[in-house]
Order: C-alpha cells, then structure tokens, then sequence
C-alpha cells in the first residue's frame, strides 16, 4: 500500500506536499475468476449482456464480490474513452478534498485566477464560479475543451462541457503543485494495481502543454486504458474509496459522485435537443452519470457510471455489488429523446440476472454472497442425508443423519435416522456418530428422520418427521445426554411435515427473547412442495407442551406481529407459489439477520431434489420478515446438486457475519461450503 504523509507549505502560493511511499503492505491486486453459478448470477442472462455489448466489438468485463464472472475481449487492450476520462480524473477532487486542499464551494479563481481567461476576459461572472460548478456541468462554459466562452451565468442551467472539466483539472493541478497523471499514479491507480502498460493519459490536446510550469492534463477526454483497470477504478467506488485498510478518497465524496447534487437538479439543459439530455441534471453526480430518477428501467436507482464516446463505460451497482467495464465501438440503436437508450438493454440485462426469478425483492442489507470454488466443497459422511445441527454447551455441533451409515467409522447397519456430533472449525471438523437404541430404520418416507435440531439450556430437541411413518406429521423428541437416549412428545403436529427451529447461538445464546421458534413448509408431507411457509413459537421451557404453542397470524396496523394458539388462524410469512419445500434458519449476529436456506424442489416429475433443484438464501430483521433475496438459482442452475437440506450454523459463522459455511446434503453427504457476504455501506 501506499502511506501518505502531508506536510503543507508554500512555495509562490502553491501548497506542496511530499508523499512518502511505504513498501510495507500489498500494492496492488487482481481479480479472482468466479463462476456466474457461485455469483448467484444467471449466465445465459449474462450472456445476453455480454453479446448485446460485442454488438459493438471491444472488451468488458463484470465483477460481482469483487469475483471477476464474465468478461470478453482483450482485456489489456487499451481504448480512448473519451469522456469517461471525466468519471477517473474527479477522483483526484476526492483526494484533494481528503486533504483539505480544495472544498467544492471555493471561488475557482481562489485555485486558478487564470480561470476562464482570455476567452471571457473581464466577464465578472468568473468571480463567481465554484468547484462544484466545474464539476457538475453548470459552470457555464461552451462544450469544447479550450478556452471557452461563457454561454450562460454559473449555476443557473445545466450545460455539458469539456472545457469546464478542464477547468477543474487546472485548478487541480494549480492547488496540488503537480502533475494529475502523477498525482493519480502515486494516489490511486499504483495502489489498485494499474500500471502505464493499463492507463496512458495524454498531454492536453486543447490548451498548451503546462500551466505555470506544471504538466497540463485533461478532464474532458484523453486517457487511454484496458477494462481491467476501469473495473479497478469502478471497485475503488464501489468500496466506497476504500482499499483494504486505505481510505483513499472519502466516504462522502463517493456519495456526491453518485447522487444528484442538491442545487443542480431540475435545473434547465442548455441545448439539450442537439442530444436528447433534457433531464440530465436528475441523474448527474460530480462529472459521474447515475440512475437516481430511474431513467434506465429495471436498473437500481443506486447505479451510476462513467460514460464516454463509443459507449465507454465503468457501472458501479452497489446494491447489487457489481461493477461493469466496457470499451468499443459505438452501439447501433437511437439516442433521443434520451442518451441512455442504448446502455438500456446492457445493465437491464446484468441487473435480471442477479437471482433470476427470485419469488422477493434482491436485499439491500446484503448486496452479494460468493460461494467458494465448487472444488473446494469438503463432502463427509458420504451415503448419509438430512443433518439439521445445532451448536451445543459443550461447544460442538450436534446433528442427526438420514438414510445411510454416518459418518467414519460408519455403523454397520443403515439407519433411516442416526445422531453425530461434530467437532471444530468448518476449515478442520470431524464427525463422530453417536450410538442410540433410539435409532431408526426404514428408507425414505417409510422411516422417520430429523428435520430440526435445537440446544436449549443443556437439553437437545429435536423435530421428527415422517411420524406417522408414510412421509406425514412432525413430533417432538428430546435427550438430556447428547443424543445417547430420547424422549418422545405423546402429541404430533398433524398439519406440518417438516418442522426445523430457528437457530442462535450456542446454547441458544443470544435468543432474540424466552420463546423457541420454528417454521415450516404449510402441508402435512415432508415430501410435496406447497405455496408458503409458516412460523410458530413456544416459551423455551414449554417445547414438549403442544398447548403452549402460538402461530403467528399476521401483522397489526403497527406492523408488530399478532400470535394465535389456534393453528387455523396461522399465517404466511414466505409466499412461493409450489417452491416451498425444505428449509433452515439460523440468526447471523455479526449483521442483525436471520439467514433462511431454501431448497427449490423442481416440479418436474422427472427431477430429482437433490441433483436438480435450485436454492434460495433470503434475509430478514426478523423471523416474521419482511425475507429480501440474497442468494438464487433455479433448478440446475447451480454449480452442483443442492442435496435435500441445508442450513448455515452460527458456530460457524465469522464475528462480522461476513463468512458462513453451508452444511448441505449434496452429493448424499455432509458437505460444507463456505460463502463470503458483501453487507452494505460496509
């Protein structure tokens, strides 16, 4: 990384500052490939996105989780982007304002008294402008990028210039004593690993080449550079300026770019029918475009992007984590009565492919989750299914497998329902069976089996299913030695087929209140899907009382849940029309969020769960809701089989909720794979 160490002075009213780079830390990186199946991203949408862009020939690239999911063309290749030059040259005023240097509200002419001169000599409304003129388009210079003319007073209209920009860059290049491409090269591009073999930005090819002694560069146009490196800048963003542990330009310069400015937007475009730019002042930030009045349908009000000449364009998507590279040539298509007719279908179709199809809105708490390569999925206990776990006083994970012999040493005999406990970190378990004259035979629907497992003060319960023995009704079992012996409820649910708790931490640590809760698919089989799921409670110390019981039934005027100890009077709290079908919850307490697994039984009689389903993770604040999209994939569109169960154990759970691991059934074994979250303004 690079350290920076400000020492202000002055040499001819030119503050100076000396940069000290420190060889401690890594200066750069590159982009690790991700699957669009590990994305959670659909890839035959994708590719749509993807031959829409070469439509126009050139390179691009598309990052979600800071993975890098598709990309196409020379990715080295350098293109002349035009003005997108604009997009990377205002990070240097997010530097300058990091530093104290420059603020927007500053006379221009306190930076550059030469601002607007000769073309505009002795015009008084130079004294007026700001830099928060020059960078968002209403300073009032013509379009070219020299000495312009002054087509209108500062402030009062929107106008799209180059030599305003230009403008900006001087007074830059003035208050910093230096050179931008220099100042960027030790700021920003070296540490995001950009070289001069990515970037080249010209000598300025409409005012002489240096102003007071001091290379001259362009904001208006004028670099040349491989979509790689526009990525790496778009990531910078996305990030929020920050590299790791750098902040390299602030917070709340990331959020001007971004955003309409306060002061600009509704303000009338000059000569806007020449390019269709009628309503550009709503959807421009500090020299960057955005979505902010959702001009681009289908597209998060949250994007913005660079956009140049030939469609040059860095995206950054933050609620969906993504960002887009791309440089050509020209798409085909008609530009009025808006410029953004033609990236329309681009970014529509990257933005449907994130959880094509979900049944819920995508989450704005959690804006991306990355699974880890498929080879490294670690599969135990193979033969075996279910195992529903829970994290126990003792510190390990507690678990009951179905239909197959355990985990090694296997039992000889196979068992429709066994127990094990599992000791240490996903990185480095074993499990080890657990004998019970409680065990159960009998394959499939003709044998009971756990759907839910809970550690509650010492005493492990368990949710059976399967209890009448013909794939129906759900009891109430529980052992107070680590699953060696258990009691059995006298009472079953009749109405539910797969009930599973909802899990905390350990010991039930951490609970959100004295109650227990659980969910369940809406239907009597464990082995048909339904339309919804549905939530009960219980007080903690009245698990084996069925009267103890409350269904929730909906929410009051206040939106606070209302309860009901008549189950007819239950309610919905996930709707999927025929995709509700296995499940676990846990509670994520490094975010606030309870994390629902669903598994997405196809309903083609030809199909099987395990090998071609789909999956759904959703989110919430609460058991009750409301569950927003992290994570979805239809059937077969994952990277391997989704198994039959699956859940996300708090014990293995990062204390920033950033890192999970999933215990699922694929590949009929105890497999585990981890996923990396991206939470939002994080």
């Amino acid at each position: 990384m690079i350290d920076v160490v400000f020492h202000k002075g002055y040499f001819g009213g030119i503050a100076l500052l000396f940069l000290i780079l420190s060889a401690s830390g890594s200066q750069s990186f590159n982009w690790e490939d991700a699957t669009p199946e590990q994305a959670g991203m659909a890839k035959s949408v994708l590719e749509q996105a993807r031959d829409y862009a070469l439509t126009g020939g050139g390179s691009g690239c598309i990052i979600r989780g800071g993975k890098r999911v598709m990309f196409w063309g020379d990715q080295s290749k350098r293109y002349d982007i035009k003005s997108s030059t604009k997009s990377v040259g205002v990070t240097a005023l997010g530097l300058a304002i990091k530093d104290g240097i420059v603020n927007l509200d500053d006379k221009a002419q306190q930076h550059c008294p030469d601002v607007g001169v000769p073309s505009n000599e002795g015009d008084k409304r130079l004294a007026d402008i700001t830099i928060k003129h020059l960078a968002t388009m209403t300073a009032g210079f013509e379009k070219p990028g020299g000495f312009e003319k002054l087509a209108f007073t500062p402030g009062t209209k929107w106008g799209y210039t180059d030599g305003g920009a230009n403008w900006l860059a001087d007074c830059l290049t003035l208050a910093y004593g230096q050179d931008m491409n220099a100042l960027m090269f030790q700021r920003v591009f070296t540490p995001l690993g950009i070289t001069d073999s990515d970037l080249v930005w010209r000598k300025n090819a409409y005012r002489p080449d240096k102003i007071n002694g001091i290379r001259r560069c362009e904001f208006g146009s004028g670099i040349r550079i491989n979509v790689d490196a526009m990525a790496k800048i778009g990531y910078l963003y996305l990030r929020r300026g920050r590299l790791g542990n750098q902040q390299i330009i602030p917070e709340s310069f990331v959020d001007m770019v971004s955003k309409p400015v306060p002061g600009v937007k509704g303000l009338p475009v000059q000569d806007w029918t020449t390019w269709g730019a009628a309503k550009a002042p709503n959807h421009y930030g500090l020299l960057w475009w955005n979505n902010a009045d959702g001009s681009v349908s289908g597209v998060p009000k949250d994007a913005y992007w660079s956009f140049g000449l030939h469609d040059s364009l860095i995206v950054v998507i933050p609620s969906l984590d993504i960002v887009i590279a791309r440089a050509g040539s020209d798409w085909s298509g008609g530009r009025h009565p808006s410029y953004y007719n033609v990236i329309n279908p681009f970014l529509l179709y990257i933005a449907q492919s994130v959880s094509y199809n979900a049944p819920h809105p995508q989450s704005e708490r959690i804006t991306s989750l990355i699974w880890a390569p498929a080879s490294e999925v670690v599969r135990k206990a193979k033969g075996s299914d279910t195992f529903p776990m829970t994290w126990a006083d003792d510190g390990d994970l507690y678990t009951s497998f179905a239909d197959g012999w355990g985990f090694e040493p296997m039992v000889p005999d196979k068992l429709s329902m066994g127990f094990a406990k599992i000791a240490g970190p996903a990185t480095d378990f074993t499990g080890v069976n657990i004998r019970s004259d409680d065990e159960q035979y009998g394959d499939g629907a003709r044998g009971k089996k756990a759907s839910g497992m809970l550690m509650v003060e010492g005493v492990l319960y368990m949710w059976v299913r399967n209890a009448n023995n013909e794939g129906k009704y759900c009891e109430i079992w529980w052992s107070k030695d680590y699953g060696v012996n258990w009691e059995i409820a006298d009472w079953q649910f009749e109405e539910f087929g797969y009930c599973t708790f909802i899990n905390y931490g350990q010991n039930y640590s951490g609970a959100r209140d004295d109650y227990v809760y659980t969910v369940t698919q809406d239907i009597p089989s464990a082995y048909d899907n339904c339309d919804r799921f549905v939530l009960m409670r219980v007080p903690k110390d009245s698990i084996t009382k069925r009267e103890a019981y409350e269904f929730f039934a909906g929410l009051d005027v206040n939106g606070d849940p209302t309860w009901s100890d008549n189950v007819n009077q239950r309610a919905s709290v996930f709707d999927e029309w025929e995709r509700c079908y296995r499940s676990g919850i846990s509670y994520n307490a490094g975010i606030g969020r309870y994390i629902w697994w669903q598994l997405k039984m196809p309903t083609d009689k030809d199909m099987t769960a395990r090998y071609d389903g789909g999956l759904g993770v959703f989110e919430a604040p609460d058991p009750w809701g409301p569950w927003k999209t992290v994570f979805y994939v239809d059937r077969r569109l994952w990277d391997m089989g989704a198994g039959e169960t699956g859940s996300f154990p708090p014990k293995w759970m990062s204390e920033d909720g950033k890192t999970m691991y999933l215990v699922f059934s694929g590949d009929d074994s105890f497999s585990v794979r981890e996923a990396k979250l991206t939470i939002s303004g994080r």
